[in-house]
């Protein structure tokens, strides 16, 4: 299957899946308003490709500060399969940085679920549209063996013709006076299968993806999905082999006000993100 296919595709080493921000068709007017934002149906949707299964978000990294990690708490006694508390257990989550993107982390059940989470991060970020960050992303995440195929797929999909169907410019870039909104949000992560060598982890996500700015026609919209990403130890770190998206779970819509597109741009500009650890 080609990376402009469908999701959920992206079945094992080598495979090719998708990478998307789901962006609503052009609406005239501004979606903005004070009106409080109504129960969605399905509706068409811009589909960004690539080959892992998300491109929805944007995070600058903290550095995790804190103790001699010999102090930290003892390994993980979570059960694979089984539901863990969503709490951070105090283990610190990683050694180091590759650019904004953490690495470095345990050889445990713990330090593969804190991987998977900030790696789904890192591949949902706005640095997926700019071809030097793509390739940085992808390089630091995934195991060197997949590297050179997945940049070849990755330039393949992000072409000119792909960026204007999603209001951006060619470089990728967001349209002057617009924002690109591309932010993924981990709810929760659990191990579903593990060896000392390999994992195979869950990430409950919620995430913002459109552009905020006046008379936007594809506003910033949040969408729920789950994902399963397959890790190997490889280098003295965990790096991914596949990763698969599923929607859900989605709780019901709230009441909250829409808010306007500058305070959408505002929020984004304005709060960083975190370093994910289980």
């Amino acid at each position: 299957m080609s990376p402009g296919d469908e999701h959920d595709s992206f079945g094992g080493v080598g495979g090719s899946g998708q990478t998307r921000t789901r962006l609503p068709e052009g609406n005239s007017g501004d979606v903005y308003g004070g009106a409080r934002r109504p129960v969605r149906s399905s509706r068409s949707l811009i589909t960004v490709v690539g080959v892992v299964v998300l491109l929805v978000a944007a995070i600058a990294f903290a550095n995790r500060g804190g103790g001699d990690p010999a102090d930290a708490a003892g390994p993980s006694s979570d059960t694979p399969g089984k539901a863990a508390p969503t709490a951070a257990t105090g283990i610190r989550p990683v050694t180091g940085k590759n650019g904004q993107i953490p690495t470095g982390y345990a050889q445990d059940e713990q330090g593969a679920q804190s991987a998977a989470t900030n790696y789904a991060v890192a591949l949902g970020s706005v640095g997926m549209f700019n071809a030097d960050q793509r390739r940085e992303i992808v390089r630091t995440v995934h195991a060197p063996a997949l590297v050179d195929d997945l940049l070849t797929q990755f330039d393949a999909s992000y072409t000119a013709e792909l960026m204007a169907s999603a209001g951006l410019n060619k470089d990728g870039t967001a349209p002057s006076g617009m924002t690109l909104v591309a932010r993924t949000i981990p709810i929760g992560a659990q191990v579903r299968e593990y060896t000392e060598n390999s994992a195979t982890v869950e990430v409950w996500c919620t995430s913002l993806g459109g552009l905020a700015g006046a008379g936007s026609t594809k506003p910033v919209t949040s969408t729920w999905f789950t994902i399963t990403e397959k890790l190997t130890w490889v280098g003295g770190d965990w790096r991914l082999v596949s990763s698969d998206q599923r929607e859900g779970p989605t709780p019901v819509n709230g009441d909250n006000r829409a808010s306007t597109s500058d305070e959408i741009a505002e929020a984004v500009e304005g709060y960083g993100g975190f370093t994910y650890a289980r």
